[in-house]
């Protein structure tokens, strides 16, 4: 009887917790209020500030969600739990894709990094295939996808590298060298920069049971 009587007392406070949330969830509008939100949350709800982009994201949930507007919300709910979704923004970013090859000026010395990236550039123009160069020579996990980094937005790289980048046309090779983090790379520019349609969602998950 005790027991039934705490149950019943807790339901009601379980309600109105979860009503106050999705309260609260509406209210938020803005990236730096999704932020707060999900600090707030980040523990009890795991709340989180989550980008989607439609190249990597090919999802079911992602789907819905790029279908929705600025503002729309969607619920997935499980046995145990009940996940909001909430889009914050949409936008179309300029994206860039190139492959690397990456030298660490740490371990190598400059001569020997010049020697073996003037190697690669003239294996690659024989007819090697960069991926194969990559996984040879690249020293970094980057080697693992044969130096292909994906879609990656403007602004995520150091600056030299995506200056370098759009200094030159699409299925050009080139050095570059980051001299103050001695980074040095071989490069090769396989697609043109493209904008890419993003969205960031805010995402809280309450436990029902």
């Amino acid at each position: 009887m005790k027991q039934l009587l705490i149950i019943l007392l807790f339901c009601p406070l379980l309600c109105f917790s979860q009503k106050a949330l999705e309260k609260e969830l509406d209210s938020v509008s803005t990236k730096e209020e999704a932020k707060t939100f999900a600090k707030t949350h980040k523990k009890t709800n795991k709340g989180k500030l989550v980008t989607f982009n439609r190249e990597k994201h090919r999802t079911r949930l992602a789907d819905e969600l790029f279908k929705l507007s600025k503002g729309g919300k969607k619920v997935v709910k499980s046995e145990d739990k009940k996940t909001y979704c909430k889009v914050i923004d949409k936008e179309n970013v300029v994206h860039q894709r190139v492959s690397y090859i990456f030298f660490d000026g740490r371990k190598m010395s400059e001569s020997e990094i010049n020697a073996k990236r003037t190697k690669i550039v003239s294996q690659f123009k024989q007819g090697y295939t960069f991926e194969a160069l990559a996984k040879l020579h690249s020293m970094n996990s980057g080697a693992k996808r044969g130096g292909d980094l994906g879609w990656f937005p403007e602004g995520k790289m150091h600056l030299d590298f995506e200056e370098a980048i759009k200094s030159h046309d699409t299925n050009d090779i080139f050095t570059l060298d980051i001299t103050d983090q001695k980074w040095h790379y071989v490069v090769l520019k396989t697609h043109d920069a493209k904008p890419i349609k993003e969205i960031t969602v805010l995402k809280y998950t309450e436990v029902t049971k």
